[in-house]
């Protein structure tokens, strides 16, 4: 199997720093605040859960981190770089190269096969025909899915298709892997099998945040984000909290 390639840096590199994040929505002549003074620190090569009931604020913390919305005020550095301060040109450079989004409905093109539904994000980079055909294949090797190479959605299980899914998010070779709720549309067969997925991946050196709202789906991660009310309630190492709700119980 090949293995990932890991950004340039160690694991102390901060790849994401917010501080005193808000996100406010106006509400007819009201304003509902879905985030309220946020601040999270993530670094390279770690692999973070963020929870949190609907309704808490972690969708719109995800949108931010995916610079798919701007905040109302505080401050988002994303490797290096300050958000708030980009154009739109800027944040579309910034999703295609340093975000590989995973989404639950998997999103991909019914018409195309899984190696073409790979290979769009490098389309859209510019990415010469040969190259991004050999890196499209490298992912789905990632991904244990090489042998499906020519087969359309329809003609791949769930699990398969949030696979090829992961594998469209990795071909960029991004900084982050960034998935919400990757397992929502599968059994839980099939998503113990994709949560191993991801533990494979980061251990090969892959920063992964994965949104969920499910207690056992974010134990597979090693820190666990609580998002509550629009703040963060809790942060904790996902060790350490096991340990603790053994010795309450």
């Amino acid at each position: 199997m090949s293995e990932a390639v890991p950004a340039a840096g160690g694991r102390d590199r901060l790849l994401i720093d917010i501080a005193d994040l808000w996100k406010t929505y106006a509400m007819g002549e009201s304003e509902v605040h879905a985030l309220r003074g946020v601040n999270l620190q993530v670094h390279d090569g770690e692999y973070v859960a963020i929870m949190g009931p609907s309704g808490s604020g972690k969708s719109t913390l995800m949108n931010l981190i995916g610079c798919l919305d701007t905040p109302t005020k505080g401050s988002y550095v994303l490797n290096g770089r300050a958000v708030g301060q980009l154009d739109e040109d800027e944040l579309a450079r910034i999703r295609n190269r340093e975000i590989g989004f995973v989404f639950q409905t998997f999103n991909l093109l019914a018409r195309a096969s899984a190696l073409q539904n790979v290979e769009l994000p490098l389309i859209y980079a510019g990415v010469p025909l040969a190259e991004r055909r050999a890196r499209a294949e490298e992912a789905l090797k990632q991904v244990d899915l090489l042998d499906r190479a020519k087969h359309h959605p329809n003609q791949l299980s769930g699990g398969q298709r949030q696979r090829v899914a992961i594998a469209r998010a990795l071909v960029t070779r991004p900084s982050i892997l960034l998935a919400d709720e990757p397992t929502g549309n599968l059994d839980s067969t099939t998503s113990r099998e994709i949560m191993v997925l991801f533990e494979r991946l980061h251990a090969l050196g892959n920063t992964i945040l994965l949104v969920t709202h499910e207690h056992d789906i974010a134990a597979h991660t090693c820190r666990i984000v609580s998002v509550r009310d629009g703040r963060v309630a809790a942060d904790e190492p996902v060790a350490e909290r096991t340990l603790a709700h053994a010795g309450a119980s």
